[in-house]
């Protein structure tokens, strides 16, 4: 069974930046989709942005679009999301996960697998 360990979160003031990093355990994973996830307290899981192995093609949800970077490294099997201009808004448990098919996807039903989360607070 594939497992994904998330890393990288932390604190950040406002206007910051962070980088996230998805390291998965095989490299059957290079076969599906890869995505980012964020829960914030009392709110549902939210899509953040999804790239596929094989092309590096990328979707993005609207609230991060310019602002974070979905990227992937291919020889390292690891994921990554460069968040840049954070705000307030953005504080979540942000969770990997590995998609059940090759193409990205904003639903968190066509995604199999997942980390246990890194905490991303935002605050001054």
């Amino acid at each position: 069974q594939v497992q994904l360990v998330e890393s990288g979160g932390g604190l950040v003031q406002p206007g910051g930046s962070l980088t996230l990093s998805c390291a998965a355990s095989e490299r059957t994973v290079s076969a599906y989709a890869m995505g980012w996830f964020r829960q914030a307290p009392g709110k549902e899981r939210e899509f953040v942005a999804a790239i596929t192995w094989s092309t590096g093609t990328t979707r993005y949800a609207d609230s991060v679009k310019g602002r974070f970077t979905i990227s992937r490294n291919n020889a390292k099997l690891t994921v990554y999301l460069q968040m840049s201009s954070l705000e307030p808004e953005d504080t979540a448990v942000y969770y990997c996960a590995r998609g059940t098919y090759s193409y990205t996807s904003s639903l968190a039903n066509n995604y199999s697998y997942w980390g246990q989360g890194t905490q991303v607070t935002v605050s001054s």
